[in-house]
């Protein structure tokens, strides 16, 4: 990888694909394949992050999330430190800029954090010399999750520009959703929103998406399927009648797989309702690219952790002249 492309990136943190640019898009993605590669060596590590402290910060509960990041910062050779919430000063009433001001004093590089609250990330950017990347902030993006998404695609398919791809369930609540849509969108691909009126209102069409109310007719030429999970514990009231009805209605299976191109993918965020969301048989088909998404989570968050590293060696250097 070549030192400019640290250089042009630009950015300390990563909060969200919403103020990043096509191109810094595409960087973070280009970069991701080369760690996708040493994710297939013999010895899967590399010394981009020795000597570098990374916190895993999660206000809420994540295995897949945090252990991606976990494994990528390990991958670069960085030390890790999982900060447990549930043990912490928290629990105490210690609120969120106190405990990351404690972490930072103890030499963090990076903070990654979750956190149910939005835009939280966004306020420590502003408060801290460590670099912060948003693994989720309340209802807001969740940006390494769309970065992977678009990763697994471009891996799949080609080029994603003149794809369309079908965000299919709990749109409302969601922040991988939100973060999808803001990448998609401004790679050039068609966003269709499928779901209930209650999951999926006619808010979301200024972002320039498509809005479909019946699976069959928002799956029409669809070249990805992207099944949301459905946030039983984000909603407030009951917005639909029960999840049989949900499956009834919108759930994948093999026969409704049709309705889509005959190449389409299959994708899912994780964790699956299974047989609400996807149905068993769908799951273990080749198209679905699910463990895909996995796996591809740990090479792109290799690649946030190279470029904001070189961004931060690129002001360390002006600062010094």
């Amino acid at each position: 990888m070549k030192t400019e492309e640290k250089i042009n990136f630009g950015h300390k943190d990563l909060l969200g694909i919403e103020n990043l640019t096509p191109g810094e898009i595409m960087q973070l993605l280009d970069a991701a394949v080369a760690f996708k590669g040493v994710l297939t060596r013999d010895v899967k590590k590399v010394p981009t992050l020795r000597g570098r402290t990374v916190v895993n910060l999660f206000y809420e509960n994540s295995t897949r999330t945090r252990t991606s990041f976990e494994l990528a910062a390990r991958r670069l050779s960085a030390e890790v430190l999982n900060f447990d919430v549930a043990t912490s000063s928290v629990k105490k009433g210690e609120v969120l800029y106190d405990t990351v001001e404690t972490i930072e004093a103890l030499g963090a590089d990076y903070i990654v954090l979750r956190n149910g609250n939005s835009g939280s990330p966004h306020f420590l950017a502003r408060s801290v010399k460590a670099s912060v990347i948003n693994a989720g902030d309340g209802l807001h993006e969740h940006p390494t999750q769309a970065l992977l998404d678009a990763f697994t695609i471009r891996e799949s398919l080609g080029d994603l520009k003149g794809l369309h791809v079908a965000l299919i369930g709990d749109i409302l609540h969601s922040r991988v959703a939100r973060s999808n849509i803001f990448l998609l969108t401004k790679l050039g691909v068609k966003v269709t929103l499928i779901g209930p009126p209650t999951l999926v209102p006619d808010d979301f069409r200024p972002l320039g998406v498509r809005i479909c109310h019946t699976l069959r007719e928002g799956l029409r030429d669809v070249d990805v399927i992207y099944l949301l999970r459905i946030q039983m514990e984000r909603q407030q009231t009951n917005l639909f009648p029960s999840l049989e009805e949900y499956r009834t209605l919108y759930g994948i299976n093999t026969e409704r797989l049709k309705w889509a191109k005959p190449d389409a993918i299959v994708m899912h965020p994780g964790p699956v309702n299974l047989g609400v969301e996807i149905s068993r048989d769908v799951m273990t088909m080749p198209q679905a690219k699910i463990l895909q998404q996995v796996t591809n989570g740990v090479a792109v968050r290799m690649a946030v952790f190279y470029l904001l590293q070189g961004v931060r060696e690129q002001n360390a250097k002006i600062a010094r002249t």
